[in-house]
């Protein structure tokens, strides 16, 4: 027994330093993953950086609050593209968080049986599948003849706020929203779903045993634990919808010009870069990609504010 127990000591120290160096390998691999990923961006940022230069010597942060994009006389702000692209995610977000969050509490609960709901999760999910250009048609076609009627009372009888000042006349910010709206949705379900479904079951269990009600566990528990889940499921969709080309292009009206009415053309910085940049040439391309560059610090800082408050929440 003795020398059973001595002939089989080699082999498990050898497995153990085995696993003990594949660990080691597996953390050094994921590190290298890592760090890959930030030099790409910091790669893609040096290189835009590079080329918006001519057009950051020349106009420097003024080129931030400055409203006029006149490529002819050589006067470049981008302050109308920034508002764009801020209100329709804005917009974008506001209608599409609880109604993602509702999908997916509404996915991941026992509301409906699992065969029906396979077929809704499929469903929400081939939404993401859909090209940016079907939108955009779509939002031309049925969208906009869709809500005009509404935005014509909303004019004539709300025409006194600024939200409703213009009448509705086709391409405007409210459409182009709806359908980054629609767009992100199942980016937010999806994710959601998947960060409520991985909560242990004692979460459950625990909440109904202490007399809680469906509901409290849901808001007071559920809600709670998956909450960074939620969070990332919101950035990344924040992230495609301050990123959406084409179909923002199709439905806002590239326009140049801040107008706080819902329903008045806009624009925003990838509909710009989409309208000017095959056919920019000189410092016009630069001061596209000083506008590339100002979306990118913009995304930057949206997800860096986002990762503080889940931080934050998850030390509360």
């Amino acid at each position: 027994m003795a020398s059973s127990l001595s002939q089989s000591a080699p082999l498990i120290q050898a497995k153990s330093s085995l696993g003990q160096n594949l660990d080691k390998t597996f953390i050094w691999i994921t590190r290298i993953c890592a760090f890959s990923i930030a030099g790409v961006l910091a790669l893609i940022a040096v290189q835009v950086g590079i080329e918006a230069l001519p057009a950051i010597q020349t106009f420097g942060l003024g080129f931030i609050f400055q409203q006029d994009w006149d490529p002819v006389k050589g006067s470049y702000g981008v302050l109308p593209m920034i508002y764009g692209t801020l209100m329709t995610s804005f917009i974008a977000l506001l209608l599409a968080i609880p109604i993602g969050v509702g999908s997916a509490i509404f996915l991941s609960e026992d509301f409906l049986p699992v065969s029906f709901r396979t077929v809704l999760v499929f469903l929400v999910e081939l939404l993401a599948a859909i090209p940016s250009v079907v939108y955009g048609l779509w939002g031309i076609f049925v969208l906009i003849p869709l809500i005009r009627p509404f935005g014509e009372w909303l004019h004539a009888n709300l025409g006194w706020f600024a939200l409703f000042g213009t009448s509705p006349a086709g391409p405007g910010l409210l459409p182009a929203s709806l359908v980054v709206t629609i767009m992100i949705l199942p980016t937010i379900a999806a994710i959601s779903r998947d960060a409520l479904t991985s909560l242990p079951p004692e979460l459950r269990q625990a909440s109904i045993g202490l007399g809680g009600t469906r509901w409290e566990t849901i808001f007071r528990v559920l809600l709670p634990a998956a909450f960074s889940g939620i969070v990332g499921a919101i950035m990344l969709a924040l992230g495609r919808a301050m990123g959406e080309t084409m179909a923002v292009t199709m439905l806002i009206g590239n326009s140049n010009t801040i107008n706080f009415s819902l329903f008045a053309p806009g624009n925003t910085i990838s509909s710009l870069l989409a309208n000017q940049f095959a056919e920019a040439g000189g410092l016009q391309i630069s001061a596209l990609m000083y506008a590339g560059l100002i979306l990118f610090v913009l995304t930057l800082l949206v997800n860096v504010a986002a990762q503080w408050i889940v931080l934050k929440v998850q030390k509360f």
